[in-house]
């Protein structure tokens, strides 16, 4: 059975994408921590981030900085913190949220009812500062 994030990349559900490349992609969270909350998530389902081959675990780093930094750009946060963490879905996805301290790391902070309309505006200023640097993986559809 797909997980929810295949589910996501192949378009059974919706998503909110700001990368897509023939190895990754990246949208935001449903949950987001903080304004910005994104994920980085691998097309292949790999459940354990010490288990993908060398060349993917690479390729999700060098997407990771380019969105962090279309991030710090778009929501001009102090940082932009990275989390592995892996237990609510079984593909590894890394987090990459906007923050301003270390206490912003905490996932006990997630909305859980957040504003689509944010959330819209939120994927839209990462896809603008992406373009904005020349990124070639920027996600050409809101969904």
């Amino acid at each position: 059975m797909p997980t929810v994030f295949t589910r996501i990349i192949d378009g059974d559900l919706p998503g909110r994408f700001v990368w897509s490349d023939d190895i990754s992609v990246a949208f935001l969270s449903i949950n987001p921590i903080r304004p910005g909350h994104a994920l980085v998530v691998p097309r292949v389902e790999v459940d354990r981030w010490t288990d993908l081959d060398p060349a993917t675990a690479s390729h999700l780093m060098v997407v990771a900085q380019q969105v962090a930094r279309a991030q710090q750009e778009a929501f001009r946060p102090v940082r932009v913190g990275m989390i592995i963490a892996g237990l609510e879905v079984p593909h590894v996805h890394l987090h990459l949220i906007p923050i301003d301290s270390e206490a912003d790391l905490d996932f006990r902070l997630a909305e859980r009812s957040p504003d689509p309309a944010a959330l819209d505006a939120a994927a839209a200023a990462i896809r603008d500062a992406l373009r904005g640097m020349g990124a070639t993986g920027v996600a050409d559809s809101p969904s």
